[in-house]
C-alpha cells in the first residue's frame, strides 16, 4: 500500500498535474509557488539534476527557490524549461 507522500510524488511526476499545481501555487502568492517548485524539483530528480540541465549552481538554486528567495524570471524560466514546461501568459 502507498502512503500519501509516495503518491504525490508520482504525481509530481505527471506533467498535467504539474501544471494545474503549479499555476494553482502561483496564484497563491510568490512564496507558495517556490515552495511548489521545490517539490517539483524534488519529484523529478532533485536539484543536482536541474542545476545540471540548467547551467545554474545547486546551492545558488537552493537560495532562490527558499522562501526568501527572490528569483530572477530568467532563472525560473530556465527551470520549468529543464522540467518541460513553459510560462505562458493568458486573459482573466
Amino acid at each position: 500500500m502507498k502512503n500519501i507522500s509516495e503518491t504525490f510524488e508520482n504525481d509530481l511526476q505527471n506533467p498535467n498535474f504539474v501544471i494545474g499545481y503549479l499555476e494553482l501555487c502561483l496564484n497563491e502568492g510568490l512564496p507558495t509557488f517556490l515552495m511548489a517548485l521545490r517539490e517539483v524539483i524534488q519529484a523529478n530528480g532533485g536539484m543536482s539534476s536541474i542545476a545540471e540541465k540548467t547551467d545554474l549552481g545547486r546551492e545558488s538554486l537552493y537560495k532562490t527557490l527558499s522562501e526568501s528567495g527572490n528569483p530572477q524570471f530568467a532563472t525560473i524560466d530556465k527551470i520549468l524549461h529543464s522540467l518541460g514546461l513553459r510560462l505562458s501568459i493568458r486573459h482573466l
